[in-house]
């Protein structure tokens, strides 16, 4: 077995003595929990450590896998700067997974790696680590906004390199847990954040994990959370292995979660294969929306699926309901996919006759025309999950009048205007909400604006 052993660790930076100064004796059982788990590691003699990091350089679709032959850094941005940190890559190991993910059409590799210092995500493992052992060499990648089977993918691919060259590989997970645990805290409070770190710990701490791999993304976004994505690619390296785990500890005293778990690897388990099983999950939930589509969003995505498909506009169909065909109003067009935002046009008033037509025009717009995305294509019409929303009337209105879970808001200076839909996934407050439309409209913060909101009627 080239996989000896994983784990899953935080990388809070004051956990460094020359950092905290004095402040990480408030986590005292993650330090502990940390030498305990790096004790083990050693244990194993490995060749190659595998570290997966949230702070290496990152792209929404595309895994970063770094390069070179060596690489340094220190936690001069922590105001430690003689706290200094290095390894040496296994070359051959990134060249030859970096292989794999191209015949696997896993978008992953050496491309785009903004800077090659070494980031406190990955330093963190490497300081406790190098109290027990240094001579090894490490592969380090980081995340992605794609899909979580396809970080469990990528982790699949780690181990079949590792098997493939023989050899002796750890895998570290590195990555902290919700940051919203507390109104204290740097980032608040979210009921989220606390509820999030439970389930993230029971589940690691059974080694099941599907469960991580079916979490709601909206709920993960909302914790704030950080490694959930590295635990998905570890969990892919020991596809359809038994694992036992060992549950080391978990704080969250500065208001974000810190959790230490490691895995020893068993014997090969074929009811493990949660790659499977996930995909099977989602094809079902696809199929339970769509079945519970209203006309509207079955509309929305007749439409999407003609036009992409066939790159012909849909005629009306004639059994739509009145509301769809006597009524005018502004319609947004959503489209997701692997709970990621593929694609999202509307108008905040009605150009058309009609809201079945305006949907139609935003439907088309939001599959194949929205700048922030390249075209939906073919391969991906199976995955999709749209929603759409009628705006009622646009009203001006003062700041103490917004609310960003019952108004829209359009902010607007000069000829400059930015729109917000309400009800959205990390948008909690007000300043937040002006702050994200007015940034899209290009208005800056020391420019006057006039603030308008509208309700929405959403469908699903």
């Amino acid at each position: 077995m080239s996989i000896l052993y994983t784990c899953c660790v935080p990388h809070p930076p004051l956990i460094i003595p020359e950092v905290g100064k004095g402040e990480e004796k408030k986590i005292q059982d993650t330090i502990h929990s940390y030498r305990e788990v790096m004790k083990k590691v050693a244990s194993f003699h490995p060749e190659t450590i595998i570290i997966i990091s949230p702070h290496n350089t990152s792209y929404i679709d595309y895994f970063n896998i770094s390069e070179g032959a060596h690489a340094e850094g220190d936690f001069g941005q922590f105001r430690a700067k003689q706290v200094k940190i290095t390894c040496d890559y296994d070359e051959e190991f990134v060249d030859a997974l970096c292989h794999h993910t191209e015949n696997s059409g896993v978008p992953a590799g050496t491309l785009g790696q903004r800077t090659k210092r070494l980031d406190h995500g990955t330093m963190i493992p490497l300081y406790f680590l190098n109290q027990y052992m240094t001579n090894y060499k490490v592969v380090r990648m980081g995340l992605s906004g794609l899909s979580y089977q396809d970080h469990y993918h990528l982790g699949q691919l780690i181990r079949k390199t590792a098997d493939e060259l023989n050899r002796k590989v750890v895998i570290i997970a590195s990555g902290d847990l919700a940051h919203k645990l507390k109104e204290s805290g740097p980032y608040g409070y979210v009921q989220e954040g606390p509820e999030f770190d439970h389930k993230v710990i029971e589940a690691l701490s059974h080694g099941n994990f599907l469960d991580l791999m079916t979490m709601d993304y909206g709920f993960c976004e909302r914790a704030a959370e950080c490694g959930l994505r590295s635990f998905i690619i570890m969990a892919g390296a020991l596809d359809c292995l038994s694992v036992k785990p060992t549950f080391y500890s978990y704080e969250g005293p500065f208001g974000v979660g810190y959790g230490v778990v490691g895995f020893e690897i068993g014997e090969k388990d074929p009811t493990r294969n949660f790659g499977e099983q996930v995909k099977k999950y989602e094809e079902e939930k696809i199929l339970a929306i769509r079945k519970a589509e209203d006309p509207y969003v079955r509309w929305a995505r007749n439409v999407v699926e003609s036009y992409v498909m066939n790159k012909t506009v849909p005629a009306l169909p004639s059994k739509l309901p009145e509301s769809m065909l006597k009524n005018r109003a502004g319609v947004f067009v959503s489209i997701k996919k692997d709970g990621q935002l593929r694609g999202c046009i509307g108008t905040f008033q009605p150009t058309t006759d009609n809201i079945a037509l305006e949907i139609r025009n935003n439907a088309i717009s939001a599959s194949t025309r929205d700048p922030r995305f390249s075209p939906i294509i073919n391969i991906e019409l199976p995955k999709l999950i749209y929603s759409v929303d009628i705006l009622g009337e646009v009203t001006p209105a003062t700041y103490e009048e917004l609310d960003p879970q019952k108004y829209g808001v359009i902010v607007k200076h000069h000829e400059k205007r930015g729109l917000l839909l309400p009800r959205l996934d990390g948008v909690d407050t007000v300043s937040e909400q002006i702050e994200i439309a007015a940034r899209k409209a290009g208005i800056y913060d020391d420019e006057d604006i006039e603030l308008f909101k509208f309700e929405v009627v959403r469908h699903y």
